[in-house]
């Protein structure tokens, strides 16, 4: 459709505030891309990467104190606070506009505005939708065009003048005491200032995919979710298809994008996608995901041709790098790459590498093109998406949490869900290492009353019946006494999709416990894997007495959310404190 009256008064509304030089409307051309990139190389943005080793590759630095998502400074903007939740950030749909269009008001002058349409998710799929997004960053149109199926397509894609999310960005003065990041669900609306990193940004990733999505699929009756999406094919030729939702860097992109080590045998990960599912169900009663995402926003540092090849293999050309170091042989680099440090690199803020410290930032980020990964599931672009048969949530906890349990029941799974906890990682600014509950992997994504969420949940598991897809957790990062792993991970980590699958099909063996059912120790394949029996013992290990420390904290985290916590969550932490005794 040619550009709606509604969106032409809206983008008119935003210059009148921001003020710009000019007014650009994105086509999403490959010729407009290089048009950004030339722009950005004069201007210092970009930086060329090595043409033969890493053609059309590009490094770029942020400002050093904007390098990773600002929860604190993240608000949910609903007329009434409780429709926020405890978990949330509010402010006042009218307090907060008035706050930053003190900031907004001509902080594009000498710039240009950048209109850029784009759809998340195939483009025809019924499930997908359409975003506008206006921005004074060349970067960040350079990122989107990479994220999402952009430009004049996703004009096309209106349904009608008010189908779609509109998002105004600013970079700013990049200010921190001036940088917001405010999501006004009731109006499907984002606005975000004083940042120019990717995930504050690129408002097409967390702020609509997710918190913006969530409220949506709430009223619409689907589910927008912080998870992957892979395809595993059995031996008979079989492919089921699994979602996993982790905590930002806690290995889901080697998930998805898995080397399987049972091959071999048959079992072959591919991927549909890395970080975002959008799920409804479909015509049959089943539930079916699509990736809304057309691209990789991947943390470098720890991913390597061990890690995940299929990621390094993705992001050797056509890439944008943000915040890694640069080797004197014009090649990105980040630690956790090669063994070794290379000589004579630069930092990632450009400065000569002393040797000390990380030369890569920890939160440093590639983006590539996904169809760009040599295991992309050929069921990628598929506008009806692929039906879904378990739901994994997995957290990085050094203690307690075995290996791999499965949930009794989709309540149940719920329940598993939304008392998740984790180690925090470097993808969000504050301490790392720390316990925190994150439910769902969703803690900073839910855009409204995480308790309101829940019930979401569980209205979607009646709505799917016995079509509905098993449960289970997952934990690679259980240690030892000495703090050493007791599971390889990786491409070991196939090893647990077989049970998985096998579960589903009813073949495994479990042990019911406590928490759920656990893998007898003979029922992981562990053919050829480099692991003592008391190794496979203690990682699938659950301790009742220590699993009773667990109950405080869940049941802290559940107070918090008072009369809006639905009663089968009670129900269920009672069940699980009567289990352990």
């Amino acid at each position: 459709m040619p550009y709606s009256m509604k969106l032409k008064d809206w983008v008119q509304e935003c210059a009148n505030l921001c003020k710009p030089d000019s007014i650009y409307w994105c086509n999403g051309s490959d010729e407009e891309y290089q048009m950004l990139v030339n722009k950005m190389l004069e201007d210092g943005t970009f930086h060329k990467l090595n043409e033969e080793t890493y053609p059309n590759c590009y490094l770029s630095y942020s400002n050093p104190n904007d390098v990773a998502r600002v929860e604190h400074l993240t608000f949910i903007c609903t007329k009434n606070e409780k429709d926020a939740g405890p978990t949330n950030h509010w402010k006042s749909p009218d307090e907060m506009k008035k706050i930053m269009r003190e900031v907004y008001d001509g902080c594009m002058k000498g710039r240009t505005m950048y209109v850029v349409p784009y759809v998340m998710g195939p483009l025809g799929a019924p499930a997908s939708k359409v975003g506008v997004e206006i921005t004074d960053s060349a970067y960040v149109v350079a990122n989107m065009k990479i994220m999402t199926r952009m430009g004049q397509k996703a004009l096309d894609s209106m349904k009608d003048e008010y189908d779609y999310v509109a998002g105004l960005h600013s970079v700013a003065d990049c200010n921190p005491e001036r940088r917001y990041i405010a999501h006004f669900p009731e109006e499907y609306l984002i606005w975000s200032v004083g940042s120019g990193y990717g995930g504050n940004a690129l408002l097409g990733k967390k702020c609509f995919a997710l918190r913006i999505a969530s409220w949506l699929a709430r009223e619409q009756g689907w589910m927008a979710e912080h998870m992957l999406i892979l395809e595993l094919e059995t031996p008979d030729g079989k492919k089921s298809y699994i979602t996993a939702a982790l905590p930002s860097a806690c290995g889901k992109t080697n998930l998805a994008m898995m080397v399987s080590a049972l091959e071999n045998e048959g079992y072959k990960v591919k991927t549909v996608g890395d970080d975002i599912a959008w799920m409804y169900i479909g015509d049959d009663g089943r539930l079916y995901a699509i990736n809304p995402e057309a691209g990789f926003f991947g943390v470098a540092p720890g991913t390597n041709p061990k890690t995940n090849p299929n990621a390094i293999a993705s992001l050797h050309k056509n890439s944008i790098f943000t915040n890694v170091a640069l080797t004197k042989e014009n090649e990105p680099w980040w630690e956790g790459y090669t063994k070794e440090k290379p000589e004579g690199m630069k930092d990632w803020q450009g400065k000569d590498y002393s040797g000390e410290g990380n030369a890569a930032h920890p939160n440093s980020r590639f983006t590539a093109p996904a169809a760009q990964c040599p295991c992309i599931s050929s069921e990628f672009e598929n506008p009806k998406g692929v039906p879904i048969d378990a739901i994994l949530f997995g957290a990085r906890r050094a203690t307690n949490v075995p290996l791999v349990y499965e949930a009794l029941s989709w309540q149940h799974g719920v329940f598993v869900g939304a008392t998740m906890s984790s180690e925090t990682t470097a993808a969000a600014t504050g301490a790392v290492g720390v316990i925190r509950r994150d439910p769902f992997a969703m803690l900073p994504f839910i855009g409204y009353n995480a308790g309101d969420y829940f019930q979401h949940w569980l209205n979607m598991g009646k709505k799917l019946g016995d079509k509905a897809p098993k449960i289970f957790h997952i934990n690679w990062f259980r240690t030892d006494e000495d703090g050493k792993f007791l599971w390889p991970g990786f491409g070991d980590n196939a090893r647990v999709l077989k049970w998985i699958h096998e579960r589903m099909e009813g073949k495994a063996d479990a042990k019911a416990t406590a928490i759920g059912n656990v893998p007898t120790p003979d029922a992981l394949d562990t053919k050829g894997l480099d692991v003592t029996k008391e190794q496979i013992e203690k990682v699938l290990d659950v301790n009742n007495a220590n699993w009773k420390s667990e109950l405080p904290g869940m049941k802290e985290f559940f107070d918090k959310f008072g009369d809006t916590l639905p009663k089968e969550m009670w129900d269920e932490y009672k069940a699980l404190e009567q289990r352990l005794g």
